[in-house]
């Protein structure tokens, strides 16, 4: 693993709009439980066109690294020096870390093991459906393959958007179908909703006791997918998991120490 310079310290978030991001509250709960008094963390509007100033800046500042959001994190593909093998994958990084040599900049993807991590309790269907086909989808074709699952059905509104998921799955041993947005009723065990607030709002779904919905958006909560998976008796697995899941790995790999979970989902729960 690439490890920051122990000269290092502190990071950020970027992204346009960012000031809305739970991120600044989740790595300064892990800093404080960790005892980091001199580590900080903060949110820095970015748009893509600006991407490598303000990396170049943070980098010239000492922070330990940054964390992305849409769409930078496939804007910064090509700014890296290295990356780890999950970047390449899925086409996106969401973490960089600064190096001891100006624009030393590596990156890592944790929303793949971050989705792992949210769904690695719970008996998996050997069948997932799949909403929407952009490149959180992308993460979450990776996820489900390494979590066991045989084959994804991918609910797209564009099929050509759809078709890179084929080709990455099978790279993975997943086999992935790409059908129409639903117009009728989703019957799945496993559902994963990829697509931002209010997209899937007006999905038809059949939900059960037994049946796992894990919708990634954690605001506005819950989602009227959530609720209705809910009310049938489906079990719920909301963004917020995975905003502390992938924001852990986050902490680890630019502290090099152990993420404090438990403080990080308090403090945004």
């Amino acid at each position: 693993m690439t490890s920051v310079p122990s000269s290092r310290a502190g990071a950020a978030v970027l992204g346009s709009p960012i000031a809305h991001s739970l991120s600044p509250s989740l790595h300064r709960a892990a800093y404080d439980a960790l005892g980091l008094p001199g580590w900080t963390y903060r949110a820095v509007e970015c748009r893509a066109d600006e991407l490598a100033s303000v990396l170049r800046a943070l980098d010239d500042e000492g922070l330990a690294g940054v964390s992305l959001t849409m769409p930078l994190k496939q804007a910064v593909v090509p700014k890296l020096a290295s990356a780890d093998e999950l970047v390449g994958e899925v086409g996106g990084a969401n973490t960089v870390l600064f190096g001891a040599a100006a624009g030393e900049w590596s990156g890592f993807n944790t929303d793949v093991p971050g989705m792992v991590d949210a769904l690695s309790g719970f008996d998996l269907a050997d069948t997932a459906t799949v909403l929407g086909a952009g490149a959180t989808a992308r993460s979450a074709v990776v996820a489900l393959a390494l979590l066991g699952v045989r084959r994804a059905v991918v609910r797209a509104r564009r099929s050509s958007a759809a078709a890179e998921l084929v080709s990455l799955g099978a790279g993975r041993g997943l086999a992935v179908d790409v059908e129409p947005w639903p117009a009728e009723p989703i019957d799945a065990d496993l559902l994963v909703s990829t697509v931002p607030a209010g997209a899937a709002d007006d999905v038809p779904v059949v939900a059960a006791a037994g049946r796992v919905l894990f919708d990634v958006v954690y605001a506005p909560w819950p989602t009227p997918l959530a609720a209705a998976w809910s009310s049938a008796g489906g079990t719920v697995v909301g963004g917020l998991e995975l905003l502390v899941a992938q924001a852990a790995r986050q902490v680890t790999l630019m502290t090099g120490m152990d993420a404090p979970v438990d403080a990080m989902r308090a403090a945004v729960a």
